[in-house]
């Protein structure tokens, strides 16, 4: 997986468990640069992304911040969502197959169509 993605998908996560709050800044790109070792292309890329999104926004000269309003699906559908995973697992589980099976199918069914499959 590109590593642009992997930035984007752990800020999403973050965000997503609460671990970014809307207004908390996130690392310059240069702090990530340093940390990670990557090209500053790759998190460009990642907070473009981010920002065409809507879950962050740059202000020019003082940084990037998680937005004011990531719009979080209701928790009753998040409630109703989980049920439904949990009980997809447990007919996966049923038909034999192991957590790194059932990884690989969720992350096959994450993939974008346009993403040609090999059959």
């Amino acid at each position: 997986m590109p590593a642009y993605l992997q930035l984007v998908q752990q800020v999403r996560q973050a965000i997503r468990l609460g671990i970014l709050q809307p207004g908390d800044q996130l690392p310059t790109v240069k702090e990530v640069v340093t940390s990670l070792t990557i090209n500053p292309n790759t998190v460009l890329h990642a907070y473009r992304q981010l920002d065409f999104e809507g879950l962050i926004e740059g202000r020019r000269g003082v940084g990037t911040f998680v937005s004011a309003d990531p719009v979080p699906p209701p928790p009753d559908e998040l409630k109703s969502l989980r049920s439904s995973l949990e009980r997809w697992v447990e007919r996966a589980r049923s038909a034999g197959l192991d957590d790194e099976s059932i990884a690989g199918l969720v992350g096959d069914a994450l993939r974008p169509s346009t993403v040609s499959r090999v059959a």
